[in-house]
Formats: C-alpha cells, sequence, structure tokens
C-alpha cells in the first residue's frame, strides 16, 4: 500500500478524524486511524466506539490498495511539524507505516485493520436532507443549555425532534433550556425523537464549520448518522426519554424588555465579577424603560449597573444566575434581545425578536 499526497490536503480531514480519537484507550487500536486505499481514494476513519468519523481525499500514485492503522496522534503531530507545502510519500514496509517527506522519514508502529471496530447501519433508519448552515446553527443555538455528567443522563445530550413540518433541537440541564426550530417539508409520516450524546453534539458542530451545501440526515434506533461532500459522521444514541419540554416553556408572559444585547450583556458582565463565586446570583430590577443589576458576595462587596431598556409594564424585581443570561446572549447574533417575564417566581423566556427560531428558558433564583 502506497500513496502520495500533499500535507494540505491531509491535514484537513486529519485533524477532524483525530479528534473523535480519544487520548486515554483501554483498546490500543482505538487510538490510531484507519487508512483505506481504494482507487485513489484514501479513507481515514477514527472512532471512540461512541462516535465515528471517516473523511475521504483523493491521493496521487496510489498502488496496492488495502487498509492499515497508525496512531493517530503521532501521524497528527508529524504532519503539523511539516512545511505547508510538503510533499507527504506513505508506504508499508513490514507492518510499519514510513512516511517520507523530503530528506525526512519516519517510520510508525500499525495495528491490523482488521482489529478495527465499525459502527453498524442502525435498523429503522430513515433519511433526510437539511442545510449545512441550518444544522450548524441549531446546534450553536442549544448546545450551551446541555447538561455534563448530570445522573440524569438523557439531559448529557441534546434531543432532535423531526416532524411532518419541522427540524427542532433542544438542549437543558434543568436550570435552562434552548430550543430552535427550522420549519421545512421533512417528508416523515410521524414525530420521531432521539438524543445525541455531548460528545456526538460537539464533533458534529466542528465538521459542518465550513461549506454551504446540503447534508443527509440518517436517523435510526440506534444511530445518526450525517453524511456530507467528503465526510461521514456517526454517532450512537442516548437510550432514554427526554423530558417533556412543551411543559417548561413559560406561557402568558405579560411583561416585555427589550434591550440592547451588546449592551446588557457588558453590563451583566461587570456585575458578575462581584456576583457569589459559587452561585453566580444578581439581582434584576426593572422599572419605566430601566433595568437595574445588582450583585453582591460574601465579602461584602456589591456592584450596581443600570441599563437604559424599552419596558413599560409595572416594576418587577427577579434574580437570576448571571451566567445562564450571559450564555443566551453569547448566542444571539441580533442587535437586540427581548425578555419576556411575568413574576418573581417565573421562568423568564428570551429571544432574538418575535418568532425567531431560537428560544431560551432560564429558570429565577431565590435571592
Amino acid at each position: 500500500m502506497q500513496f502520495e499526497i500533499s500535507r494540505e490536503a491531509l491535514i484537513k480531514p486529519l485533524q477532524l478524524v483525530t479528534g473523535v480519537v480519544e487520548r486515554r484507550q483501554t483498546l490500543p487500536v482505538l487510538s490510531n486511524v484507519l487508512l483505506a486505499l481504494d482507487k485513489g481514494a484514501l479513507a481515514l476513519t477514527g472512532t471512540d466506539l461512541e462516535v465515528e468519523l471517516i473523511g475521504k481525499v483523493a491521493v496521487d500514485n496510489g498502488q496496492g490498495d488495502g487498509e492499515i492503522t497508525v496512531p493517530a496522534r503521532k501521524l497528527m503531530d508529524i504532519c503539523k511539524s511539516l512545511p505547508e507545502d510538503a510533499l507527504i510519500k506513505f508506504s508499508t514496509e513490514e507492518g510499519k507505516a514510513i512516511i517520507r517527506v523530503g530528506r525526512s522519514r519516519f517510520s510508525l508502529v500499525t495495528l491490523p485493520a482488521s482489529d478495527f471496530p465499525s459502527v453498524e447501519e442502525s435498523k429503522g433508519s430513515f433519511e433526510i436532507s437539511v442545510s449545512r448552515v441550518a444544522l450548524k446553527s441549531m446546534l450553536d443555538n442549544t448546545s450551551f443549555a446541555m447538561a455534563q455528567q448530570d445522573v440524569r443522563y438523557y439531559l448529557n445530550g441534546l434531543l432532535l425532534e423531526v416532524t411532518p413540518d419541522f427540524l427542532r433541537v433542544v438542549a437543558t440541564d434543568g436550570h435552562r433550556l434552548a430550543l430552535h426550530t427550522e420549519k421545512m417539508a421533512v417528508g416523515v409520516a410521524s414525530k420521531h425523537q432521539v438524543i445525541v450524546p455531548r460528545k456526538g453534539v460537539s464533533e458534529l458542530s466542528r465538521l459542518l464549520a465550513e461549506g454551504d451545501d446540503e447534508v443527509s440526515l440518517v436517523i435510526g434506533n440506534n444511530n445518526i448518522r450525517v453524511k456530507t461532500r467528503n465526510y461521514t459522521f456517526t454517532s450512537k444514541l442516548v437510550d432514554g426519554k427526554f423530558p417533556d419540554y412543551d411543559r417548561v416553556l413559560p406561557k402568558g408572559g405579560d411583561k416585555v424588555m427589550i434591550g440592547n444585547r451588546n449592551g446588557l450583556k457588558q453590563a451583566l458582565s461587570r456585575a458578575a465579577i462581584l456576583s457569589n463565586e459559587k452561585f453566580r446570583g444578581i439581582r434584576l430590577m426593572l422599572a419605566k424603560d430601566e433595568l437595574r443589576i445588582l450583585a453582591n458576595n460574601p465579602e461584602q462587596e456589591e456592584a450596581e449597573d443600570v441599563v437604559s431598556v424599552e419596558y413599560s409594564s409595572s416594576p418587577l424585581e427577579i434574580g437570576f444566575n448571571v451566567s445562564y443570561l450571559i450564555d443566551v446572549l453569547n448566542v444571539v447574533t441580533t442587535e437586540t434581545v427581548q425578555m419576556v417575564l411575568s413574576d418573581t417566581n417565573s421562568s423568564v423566556l428570551m429571544q432574538a425578536t418575535e418568532g425567531s427560531p431560537a428560544l431560551f428558558v432560564v429558570m429565577p433564583m431565590r435571592l
């Protein structure tokens, strides 16, 4: 098995595939990347048994089609250290992978491709087509609200809901919720819900970073597969039931505040400096066209900031975890943001503008 490839052509797929590979593995072969040469095309595969990514790239002078696995991080580090215009000559000799670049030569230990696990095609799957930009936006707008290592394991992932009329993603950690809906004719007869694990979401978001083409989404009972022009991404699904998010969405809020997103974010960030480091609580006091932000900590230090907003309802005082509000303002991209409230003990509904595809819910704190 031998081929030639430029460093520039190899480094991007190798970076994406290596990102899936865990640094510490119980199975040695899982630290490797599978290289498969077939008719002038090289397929690179990385997996941790939960997530799998296959990238394809064209090579020159390919001879002796076959498969071999090599250490992913070492191959990645070698490629990074090479000059940008380097031409890599790859071959296999006596169970070793030989990489020649100019006057440099590297010899890597290999493991047989037969030891490399693959994620099986899921049964009962159906396929839908979605814009890469839309899917990336959906993940970026919601993934921050996923739980981290929660005992309620189904919260450590993202709900993907497919209906005949729309595609929706939802994330919650029990204290806040993010939801993004894209209206489209999906072509399914009934509603389907699956939970994609945290690592699957982050690796998929990295994969979708470039390009504006359509991607294919294959959803099965055990895994989800996303196909782009040069990549096939597969992730196992979380086996669990996601909470009924519709019950969490606040309804009937009669107090609406509209403010400048950047101004609010800066004021909240300033107040956060003197909030309690553990609980991160701040107090919002709303009056006519004015928002007063107050924070204090056990050292008796205090912060106060006043922001001009659009607000014409009765005065309201409410407490929040400041980090949750800032997280929402970080993903909203519009100039203004809207907050719909009802009373001191009810969650706030935040969105860019009325009718926007992304909604955010933050529960209040007792201060």
